[in-house]
C-alpha cells in the first residue's frame, strides 16, 4: 500500500508547506480538494484548467518531492436543486476534466442527495414509514440521481477517468446496496472511494463491506470514528449535534487507531488487499482534538505506521 494525504487536512498551509509537510513524514501521495464543499486551499481550478505552465509547475513540485497525485476530490451535492447544485456539477465537470489534464485517473466525490418533489432543501431518506418516504425516495432515485449520473458517467469515460463515490451519509449512495442500485444503471466508470469511518457510525461493518464491493473499489481513505458508548447508549447513533464540541456527541471522527484498535487495522489493510485494492490509502484528517499542523502531522505519521507495519 501507498500512504498519502487529503489537501483538506492541511487546509492553512501554502501548498509548497503542504507538501513539504506531506513529503517530511514519508507519505507517497497527495490528494487535492479542487472545490465544492472543499475551499481548495492549495489549487486554482480555473487557473489550472487554462495554463499548461500552471499544471507543469505543480506537476515540478510534485516531482521535485517524489509524491504523485492520488486523486481529485470534488465532494459535494450536484443533486440540490438552484445555483448551488449548479455550480457543484460544474466544478465537477471542470474536476474531471483538470483530472485527464494532469493524467491522474481517480476524481473522489460523493452522488449528492436530492430534495422532494417541489423543495429546494436535498432530503435524506433512511426510513419507511410513513409510507410518503418510500414515494419520495423512489422519486428521487428515477426523477433525480440516475438521470443526473449517466450523462456524468459517460463524460467521465469519455475522458478516460474513474469516479470514486464516498458511501456517506445524507447523500442517495451510502451503503453497498445503494451504491450497486447507481451502478447498475451507470456502468463501472463508478466506483467507491472506500472509507470505513462513516460505516462505523451508520452501523455497518467495513471488512464485510469491503467484501461485498470487490474490486469496485476504486480508492480508500484512512479516517477513523470512534463511537462514544455513554452517549451512544442513551441517545443512538443518530446525532445532528455540530461536531464541535466534542464531548456531548454521540460518535466522533478521530485518527487512525483512536476509534479501533491496530488489529482492526492490519486486517482492513489485508481485507483491502485480498478483494484486489492494493494501492493508496489517503488520511483525511478530521480528529478535532488535534489543534495545530504540528498536531494533526504527528497524527499521520502515526497513522503511516500503524497502516505500513506487515504490509
Amino acid at each position: 500500500m501507498k500512504i498519502g494525504m487529503y489537501s483538506d487536512s492541511l487546509h492553512t498551509l501554502s501548498l509548497e508547506e503542504f507538501l513539504d509537510a506531506v513529503a517530511s513524514i514519508g507519505l507517497d501521495c497527495v490528494e487535492f480538494g479542487t472545490g465544492c464543499w472543499s475551499t481548495s486551499p492549495h489549487l486554482n481550478l480555473d487557473l489550472l484548467l487554462q495554463s499548461y505552465s500552471e499544471r507543469e509547475s505543480l506537476r515540478a513540485k510534485l516531482t521535485e518531492r517524489r509524491l504523485q497525485i492520488s486523486a481529485l476530490n470534488c465532494s459535494g451535492n450536484p443533486l440540490q436543486p438552484g445555483p448551488k447544485g449548479q455550480q457543484h456539477d460544474d466544478i465537477t465537470r471542470k474536476t474531471i476534466a483538470l483530472a485527464e489534464m494532469l493524467d491522474v485517473e481517480r476524481v473522489v466525490m460523493m452522488s449528492g442527495c436530492p430534495a422532494a418533489p417541489g423543495d429546494q432543501t436535498p432530503n435524506w431518506i433512511t426510513v419507511a414509514w410513513p409510507p410518503e418516504l418510500t414515494q419520495i425516495l423512489e422519486w428521487q432515485w428515477k426523477e433525480v440521481v440516475i438521470p443526473y449520473w449517466m450523462p456524468l458517467a459517460a463524460f467521465a469515460a469519455a475522458k478516460g477517468r474513474r469516479l470514486c463515490l464516498e458511501l456517506h451519509g445524507h447523500q442517495a449512495v451510502y451503503n453497498v446496496e445503494t451504491f450497486f442500485r447507481l451502478r447498475d444503471a451507470v456502468g463501472a466508470t463508478v466506483g467507491v472511494n472506500f472509507d470505513p469511518s462513516h460505516l462505523f457510525w451508520m452501523g455497518a461493518d467495513p471488512l464485510t463491506a469491503i467484501r461485498a464491493l470487490g474490486d469496485a473499489i476504486y480508492h480508500a481513505h484512512a479516517k477513523d470514528a470512534r463511537i462514544e458508548l455513554r452517549n451512544a447508549r442513551r441517545n443512538g447513533l443518530l446525532d445532528g449535534k455540530p461536531v464541535v464540541p466534542t464531548e456531548p456527541r454521540s460518535w466522533n471522527f478521530v485518527s487512525v487507531g483512536k476509534g479501533h484498535n491496530s488489529e482492526f487495522w492490519h486486517e482492513f489493510v489485508a481485507t483491502l488487499q485480498k478483494s484486489g485494492y492494493d494501492d493508496v490509502l489517503s488520511v483525511e484528517h478530521e480528529d478535532y482534538s488535534a489543534k495545530s499542523s504540528a498536531d494533526i502531522l504527528r497524527d499521520v505519521k502515526a497513522t503511516k505506521t500503524l497502516l505500513t507495519i506487515g504490509h
